[in-house]
């Protein structure tokens, strides 16, 4: 079916210039998830470029996803709350204002030579980062009839990953070094100055184009009922298979996290001649093979419940992570590339089941299963602070392998919900 079929406003008369205003809305929206998917797996390129520059161990190196999921969870609330008072634009905009200005900060970070101003501007640009990811879904969902919001919406996510690959691609080619001779840092520093001010001149035109555009009037203004008072979070509390839902992303996002941060300083360790922009290349396989995942894994959906193949994903990451932790070389950077097509499901999957039967709760519950991607903050310190104290980047991996665990129990609670053979919409 024709994208103008899935976003044509059924009241909205004409039908081709309002057809024309909505593809362009789209379109534009749509490129958030590609904009935050480069910007969130940029991230592990600096945290190996980081520790060489600045001689920093594996936790301090980790700080980077801390100070950047800190973002996230500080602004998750406030962007919900800002969206309530000027509606998902606004929001759109204010968070790309955001996350220019933190790109353009990394200028006089690298002029200062001081890793504590780098952790300010991925603080600033996370920051940005919540409050287009608490509106683009949703703004999505309105840009169109509700019967064909999913369509869209999953259309939207599978930018997502392009995104991710597009980041690490970056910095591979601009940031990290074609050999592993000695760090000049200065120039190593400054190395980073011409990705992210690439990414602030896209940001901010991208901000001056949704400004500039039509939007639908209902994909403008945010529909409130009353659910996103106090006492509907109060209310969540009474709900441990919600409460477990929330732990459950918790673990996940710091599994996910954790695990592609650190893959390239693993590959370094198991491989010491290989190098670092080749293990960026690793990565980059790793996320293309998460993408692969995704469209396998909603095909397998459509026969398998969610909890069923969520719960088989995560036992096999589980076992992966563990042999990752245990056996090292080339069979240990194997294991961990491969985890990546099995995570792929976790997060959707998770929301969805999180969020079951909550009814008017929904709305609150949404907001703080997003804010469980503060696990990116605390778990990759965590790995960091495993690997230093062991003395091997191998022992950090025991982490997420008990984080799939988790989400592993938590899918098994849900095996009762869902008869066998029937899919999970997400």
């Amino acid at each position: 079916m024709p994208i103008a079929g899935v976003i044509t406003e059924a009241n909205d008369p004409p039908a081709a210039p309002a057809e024309r205003t909505s593809l362009r809305a789209l379109i534009l929206v749509i490129g958030l998830f590609f904009l935050w998917g480069v910007a969130n797996n940029l991230n592990d390129v600096l945290i190996a470029h980081f520790r060489r520059v600045f001689a920093l161990g594996d936790f301090q190196s980790g700080l980077v996803q801390s100070a950047f999921y800190l973002g996230y969870f500080c602004f998750a609330i406030p962007a919900a709350l800002f969206m309530q008072r000027f509606g998902y634009k606004a929001a759109v905009i204010f968070g790309l204002g955001l996350f220019g200005l933190g790109a353009l900060l990394f200028w006089p970070a690298s002029a200062a030579l001081s890793y504590g101003f780098f952790l300010l501007a991925l603080f600033v640009i996370a920051s940005g980062l919540a409050f287009l990811e608490t509106a683009a879904n949703p703004m999505v969902a309105e840009l169109g009839p509700a019967e064909s919001a999913e369509r869209r919406l999953n259309f939207a996510q599978a930018f997502n990953p392009l995104g991710s690959i597009t980041g690490v691609t970056l910095g591979a080619l601009l940031i990290l070094p074609g050999s592993d001779g000695p760090a000049s840092v200065l120039a190593d520093a400054q190395a980073v100055r011409l990705p992210y001010m690439l990414i602030a001149a896209v940001v901010l035109g991208w901000a001056a184009l949704l400004a500039a555009t039509r939007f639908p009037p209902r994909a403008l203004r945010l529909r409130t009922d009353g659910t996103g008072s106090l006492a509907g979070y109060r209310a969540l509390l009474g709900r441990p298979r919600y409460l477990f839902g929330v732990t459950a992303q918790f673990f996940y996002v710091g599994a996910q996290v954790g695990v592609w941060s650190y893959l390239i300083r693993y590959v370094d360790a198991a491989l010491p001649d290989f190098g670092q922009r080749n293990a960026a290349w690793l990565l980059t396989g790793s996320l293309a093979l998460f993408m692969v995942g995704r469209f396998v894994g909603s095909a397998l959906l459509a026969r398998i419940s969610g909890a069923r193949l969520m719960l088989a994903f995560a036992a096999i990451n589980t076992l992966l992570c563990l042999f990752a932790s245990l056996v090292g070389g080339h069979a240990g950077v194997a294991a961990l590339v491969a985890s990546s097509f099995f995570m792929s499901i976790m997060y959707p999957t998770i929301f969805v089941l999180a969020l079951r039967d909550l009814g008017p709760l929904t709305k609150p519950g949404a907001s703080l299963v997003v804010m469980a991607i503060i696990g990116g903050a605390v778990l990759t310190a965590l790995m960091g602070i495993a690997s230093d104290t062991a003395g091997t980047i191998r022992a950090a991996m025991a982490v997420p392998a008990l984080c799939f665990a988790v989400v592993a129990l938590f899918a098994r609670t849900h095996l009762a919900d869902v008869p066998a053979g029937k899919g999970v919409a997400h």
